[in-house]
């Protein structure tokens, strides 16, 4: 059964607008699993309404994301909201400081609808999180509830993180936009960390309008998006071992995607970026693997017993792991990204958002291979929903660019059709 929709609209009654949104909350909530249980959330919500109607009566002066709803993912720590990260470890072991993102939606006027379900520490243990358009198939991971809300109309922007493929991939099962900044670009703090290093906050939106509308609000420094090109794009096709990871359905609708780019005058450029991914993902494997370990040492040997089983064998490997040369390895792959881009002439990286469409069960999320090498340069990437298959799951495109150069690579991505 699909239950995925649009928000309920907001036509200036911002009251009416949170009961309907809660209606559509209710009606779909029970299937889809995506937000943490709250008790009262429509009372909640509509004091929240009012006390922002209090503050702006203006509709002139309020703030950019007015009344706009918002989930966040359960690993950031958010006031009036217990952290579980979707683990088994006592809230108050797990409680910290609301950091900047959250603060950053409030100040903008956003209405929180509350928190969505991750994976266990944002690894590989999903919830109980289903895909809005086939209930029967995961939403993806680690972000699941995120996309999954956004994709059903329970909110219209939602915060996620990518460890290595957790915006980008959920996004695609779900058939929404899901933007990752560069590294360091959003700041992680009041965020429960997977790896310190890599861990690169994101947000959800079902249309270009809202990620544009998100970036403005939640990139500190943001410049206003340059002016689109008004010539064609030339884009770049990771080919070789990195694209043979997709399995032929995502392969021959990818193939179908850069007709309909070429038909349109756009200029495809195809290469072998990522001959060594192999050796790219063991580089990020074993980083990842230390950097959790050192992120949960002192709740690893007080609550051991209640981690899963697979992110209690990630931590310990973590413990003994050798990630000599990781470090190298991310700026060695951001500067070929770069020198590869200059020397071609390239606007953009296109690819699979994924490996496949959303695997059949909630048991495990499904492969976040198609966004390993762009986490571990830590560029710039959009995923955009671009078709389904012919049972209706949703096919996405993932597009990347270059480091830092976040404004000028939504200006880009803002001028495909």
């Amino acid at each position: 059964m699909n239950f995925t929709g649009k928000i309920p609209e907001c036509t200036g009654d911002l009251c009416a607008f949170v009961e309907r949104l809660c209606d559509q909350i209710d009606a779909v909530e029970l299937r889809i699993l995506a937000l943490l249980p709250e008790t009262g959330r429509r009372e909640r919500l509509l004091s929240d309404a009012r006390r922002l109607l209090a503050e702006y009566p203006d509709p002139a002066r309020r703030p950019p994301l007015f009344g706009i709803p918002v989930g966040i993912k359960d690993l950031y720590h958010a006031d009036g909201f217990e952290t579980r990260a979707g683990s088994r470890l006592p809230p108050e072991a797990l409680a910290g400081r609301e950091g900047p993102a959250v603060k950053r939606l409030k100040k903008a006027g956003a209405l929180i609808v509350g928190k969505t379900v991750t994976t266990e520490f944002a690894y590989f243990s999903p919830g109980p999180t289903c895909n809005p358009h086939n209930i029967a198939h995961t939403p993806g991971g680690s972000s699941s509830g995120s996309a999954a809300a956004v994709a059903a109309g329970e909110c219209a922007l939602a915060l996620g993180t990518q460890t290595i493929g957790s915006v980008t991939r959920p996004a695609g099962y779900c058939g929404i936009f899901g933007f990752k900044p560069s590294l360091g670009r959003m700041t992680t703090c009041g965020v429960i960390p997977f790896s310190r290093r890599v861990d690169q906050p994101g947000f959800f939106a079902p249309d270009m309008a809202g990620i544009l509308r998100g970036a403005r609000v939640l990139i500190p420094r943001w410049h206003k998006i340059f002016p689109a090109p008004v010539r064609p794009l030339t884009l770049g096709i990771p080919g070789g071992p990195f694209l043979a990871q997709a399995d032929e359905t995502v392969r021959g609708f990818f193939e179908q995607q850069l007709q309909k780019l070429e038909n349109l005058g756009h200029k495809i450029v195809h290469l072998d970026l990522f001959p060594d991914i192999a050796r790219i993902g063991a580089f990020h494997r074993a980083l990842t693997a230390v950097d959790i370990a050192k992120a949960h040492a002192r709740l690893f040997r007080l609550y051991e017993p209640l981690y899963s089983e697979a992110t209690r064998t990630l931590i310990l490997n973590g413990q003994t792991a050798d990630d000599t040369g990781a470090n190298a390895s991310m700026a060695e792959l951001r500067a070929r990204m770069d020198e590869a881009m200059a020397r071609r002439g390239l606007d953009l990286w296109l690819s699979p958002a994924a490996t496949s469409p959303a695997p059949e069960g909630i048991a495990a999320t499904g492969s976040p291979l198609m966004s390993l090498p762009f986490t571990h340069a830590g560029v710039p990437t959009l995923a955009v929903p671009a078709g389904k298959t012919r049972s209706g799951l949703p096919l996405g495109l993932q597009f990347a660019g270059r480091f830092g150069q976040d404004e000028v690579f939504l200006s880009c991505m803002a001028a495909l059709p």
